[in-house]
């Protein structure tokens, strides 16, 4: 395949006019005075109030009303043409809105009766890798969308994807209840959206090779990138070792869980309640049913290694009037098992009712078609005398097998013997309609 032609379909050539345009845009998108003010204010209180109550659809439409991502945008684009003005502007309005944004959203939640941290909420707390790339490659499509002509749905898209206002929401929440794990964490959620916006524009501008300002200081130009590289490794660290640590926590879970699942399944018992704890490196069960020897504990706590949980402690406890036992969990386990058994019981009810119903419709159906068809055979087949219609299964037997095909039979009755040309036409017209090819008649004179 010719490399040029593959070439075509990702060029993204732009001329000084486009250039200039894409970058009035951008200028257009940074100022936050009078209606886009207002605006960030009832985004910041509706995305406060989706994480109040844990909705969804509430947080993305404050999303996609925000306008926060201007001033990010327009860092990248200045860094990118060497515009330090245009950057002082963007970081002063940048300023501006994320500290109009936390202000809002503390005072949302200082008077909100609600302060319980919904999972929503939680889920902005603990930023992790892939929310750096999360914003790096919804950095490079929105500088995209910004350069095409047809900018289609993509920034919404990139609005909801990077989710700018959520963490600055959370850290209001933080900052109204004290919770400064929540604030920090949230914040710097934040800031790795950020920067890594920010990088991706300054990436995508250089390479459409947009126009730098002709009187850029070279000096000044390479202490900024310097600067650029030191915020992004700065940002980065953090969020690769907070990565590393949730993906050792997921792999001990998912080992525990197994082990559970495949070792401690003890004849004639039942797990009513589990707990699993990464930090402490502990497996802790609660089983009630026949007594489990210690010999069979201590083989299960051998096979620990296999699962790659060798420094991990077992506690296994038996019996229902130990404290430790989570009666709460007890209570949930035999109401899931009540749950399930009972859907099972109506799914196949639900099924049997359905196969009935099914042959009654059948049953009719042939009853109400074979009344008709006799009116039309009367006239048609004057011969016929009487005519039966009904589903029937046919089975062709074999030396080794029985193959079995539901076919229409229909029992006709002559008043004298009819020919054979007679039979055939019977059978063509009833083929057509009973709109059925698998038919078949026995004529009885």
């Amino acid at each position: 395949m010719n490399v040029n032609y593959l070439k075509e379909y990702f060029r993204m050539p732009l001329t000084r006019d486009e250039q200039a345009q894409t970058v009035e845009s951008i200028v257009g998108g940074i100022r936050f005075k009078g209606a886009n003010l207002w605006v960030l204010i009832f985004a910041i209180f509706i995305a406060s109030l989706g994480l109040n109550v844990n909705s969804t659809a509430v947080i993305i439409g404050a999303m996609l009303i925000s306008p926060l991502m201007g001033p990010i945008i327009g860092m990248g684009l200045a860094v990118g043409i060497t515009d330090f003005d245009l950057l002082k502007r963007s970081l002063k309005n940048y300023a501006v809105a994320t500290g109009i944004s936390v202000i809002t959203a503390t005072v949302y939640f200082t008077l909100t009766p609600l302060h319980e941290a919904q999972s929503e909420l939680l889920a902005r707390t603990s930023p992790n890798i892939y929310d750096v790339l999360i914003a790096f490659f919804g950095g490079f499509a929105g500088i995209t969308a910004i350069c095409a002509k047809d900018k289609g749905n993509v920034l919404p898209g990139v609005a909801i994807a990077t989710a700018l206002m959520p963490p600055l929401c959370t850290a209001g929440y933080g900052l109204a209840n004290g919770e400064w794990l929540y604030f920090f964490g949230a914040f710097y959620l934040f800031f790795i959206n950020t920067v890594f916006i920010s990088l991706a524009t300054f990436i995508g501008v250089r390479a459409l090779k947009f126009q730098k300002k002709a009187y850029m200081d070279k000096k000044r130009e390479g202490l900024i990138k310097k600067y650029i590289f030191l915020i992004v490794a700065v940002t980065i660290a953090p969020s690769v070792f907070m990565t590393y640590s949730i993906v050792k926590e997921t792999i001990f879970n998912s080992s525990a869980t197994e082990f559970i699942n495949k070792e401690l399944n003890f004849p004639n018992t039942q797990i009513i309640s589990k707990e699993i704890s990464y930090k402490n490196k502990t497996i802790k069960i609660a089983i009630v049913g026949d007594e489990v020897s210690q010999t069979m504990i201590d083989n299960a706590r051998a096979h620990l290694a296999t699962y790659h949980l060798k420094n991990a402690r077992l506690a296994i406890i038996q019996g229902i009037n130990n404290d430790s036992i989570d009666i709460s969990g007890l209570q949930n386990i035999v109401l899931k098992d009540f749950y399930e058994t009972s859907q099972k019981e109506i799914r196949e009810q639900q099924n049997l009712i359905e196969s009935l119903k099914g042959k009654l419709e059948d049953e009719n159906r042939f009853k109400a078609l074979t009344v008709e068809l006799s009116k039309e055979m009367a006239v048609l087949f004057p011969n016929v005398k009487s005519l039966s219609l009904s589903n029937s299964i046919k089975c062709t037997i074999d030396v080794d097998s029985v193959a079995t095909d539901t076919i229409c039979l229909s029992t006709i009755e002559f008043k004298n013997k009819p020919a054979d040309t007679e039979i055939a036409k019977i059978e063509a017209w009833m083929k057509t309609r009973t709109k059925s090819q698998k038919l078949e008649i026995i004529a009885d004179n």
